[in-house]
Parts: structure tokens; C-alpha cells; sequence
């Protein structure tokens, strides 16, 4: 039996639309060359000639929220409270065995950008592929984002799960759960449009706000959701242990024995 890993994480990078404007991740790299006055202040009397091909050190400085890239969501960021009163846990908190576990797939490619997934259509795709939950499954949902990554309407796009969805998957003992959109809600843009109409502010950010009944994490801006199967793989998403954060940087990936 070999194993199979495959990276579901999105690169840390400048100038690709991961974020709306304003709270895009900023990259400065310092190379061999620009480094060596760095190096050699270190060392009174070193001079750039006594270095290896005159060169000194490869360094970035990040400007980072802890939102950008691939990021695993504490019950934090969704509100202050989870599990109907309890104090919601933060990312250094977030149980480790949360975040290794084996993976199930929904394939929502299909639904436009925009749409709120229902229970409906949850229990119509488990049906589909045959599988039953279990606990603590980290659930991954393939929507239309993933292709539209690196374009300039990534933000806008991929389908949104709402709340009766997100409780039907946490009430059957789901922890972790994961989208290869911007959110885990459909796109603001949407739920913006349709706030002006209804006015329900119920609406806005539905899936997120389920933690607040019961507390579960969630994997955003995940990437190659279309190379797994809808099951029989093992999700690994440690998230940086970052004090009293809402979310985490993490290098998701995807374990497969075959």
C-alpha cells in the first residue's frame, strides 16, 4: 500500500485576489544581495567579499491577518459564546484531534455562486455517494470557488452552507469542516443583495453563527478538492498556535493510502 499526499492549501502570496481589497497578505523578500548588510553587521569586520559568492541570507518579512491563506477558524471568531452559553475557544485551544481525522467530500460545483446549501441538499450528496457520518469526520465541500481561484471574482464566487446545513453536519458530531470559497457563507455580495430585500439580518453570516449552538472550527480558502474522492481519505490541518487568536494558518492537507 502507498500513500498519497495532496496539498488542499492555497499559496501565502502577493498579487492574487485571496481577499478583498484591504486585507490582502503583503510579502516582502529580502534576497542573497540585499541581506549581505544585514549579515555583516552581525559580524564587526566581516566585509561582503568574505562571504560565499558575496552573498548573504534569503528572508521575508509578512504582513499577515490570520485570516489570509488556507486558515483553520476557531469557534472565536463566530461569536464570543459557543455551545448555546459557554465561552467560545480560541485557535490555541481547538482540540488537536479536531484536525486529524478522516475526510468526507460534498461536490457543490454545481450550485451557483451565491447559493445557500440547505439540508436538502446535504443529505441529497450523502446519498449520492453512499456515506454516513460519524464524529469528529472532517467534512470539505467542493464548491465552484476552487476553479475560480486566481481570478479577479474568487471572493464573489462558490455556493455558501446555511445554518440548518452547518447544524445538520455538527449535530451528527462534526468538529471541522472545510470550503474552498472565501467563506464558509455564501459571498457577502449576495447576502448583501439579499438583506436589501428581506431585511433579516438572520441571513448574514448563517453558517458561521452555528457555533454558537454547538462550537466547531472551519477550513477556509482550501485549494484541488476536485482530486479527492468523496471519501476514504484522512485530513490533516494543525492549525499555528497563535494566543487567544480567531483562526490559524495551516498547511491542509489530504492523506490517501492506496
Amino acid at each position: 500500500m502507498a500513500r498519497r499526499i495532496i496539498d488542499i492549501s492555497i499559496f501565502l502570496e502577493n498579487d492574487v485576489i485571496s481577499d478583498p481589497p484591504g486585507f490582502q497578505p503583503k510579502i516582502e523578500y529580502i534576497d542573497h544581495q540585499a541581506s549581505v548588510a544585514g549579515m555583516t553587521a552581525f559580524f564587526p569586520g566581516l566585509e561582503k567579499t568574505d562571504l560565499p559568492d558575496g552573498e548573504g541570507w534569503a528572508v521575508e518579512t509578512v504582513a499577515l491577518s490570520t485570516h489570509n491563506g488556507t486558515h483553520l477558524d476557531a469557534p472565536y471568531h463566530f461569536a464570543s459564546t459557543m455551545d448555546g452559553g459557554d465561552r467560545a475557544i480560541t485557535i490555541d485551544e481547538v482540540p488537536l484531534e479536531w484536525c486529524f481525522q478522516p475526510g468526507v467530500k460534498l461536490d457543490f460545483r454545481h450550485f451557483d455562486d451565491g447559493y445557500v446549501v440547505t439540508v436538502e441538499d446535504v443529505v441529497a450528496e450523502l446519498k449520492r455517494t453512499g456515506h454516513t457520518l460519524s464524529p469528529l469526520e472532517i467534512v470539505v465541500v467542493n464548491t465552484a470557488a476552487g476553479a475560480a481561484f486566481g481570478g479577479d471574482n474568487y471572493v464573489d464566487s462558490g455556493c455558501g452552507m446555511g445554518a440548518d446545513a452547518t447544524m445538520y453536519l455538527l449535530e451528527h458530531g462534526v468538529r471541522l469542516t472545510g470550503t474552498d470559497a472565501w467563506s464558509w457563507d455564501a459571498p457577502f455580495s449576495f447576502t448583501a443583495e439579499r438583506y436589501r430585500e428581506t431585511k433579516d439580518a438572520a441571513i448574514i453570516w448563517e453558517g458561521h453563527r452555528a457555533g454558537r449552538n454547538i462550537g466547531y472550527c472551519h477550513l477556509e480558502k482550501l485549494h484541488n478538492l476536485e482530486s479527492l474522492p468523496d471519501s476514504g481519505f484522512t485530513v490533516a490541518c494543525f492549525p499555528m498556535k497563535i494566543r487567544g487568536a480567531s483562526a490559524g494558518w495551516t498547511r491542509a492537507v489530504a492523506i490517501l493510502d492506496e
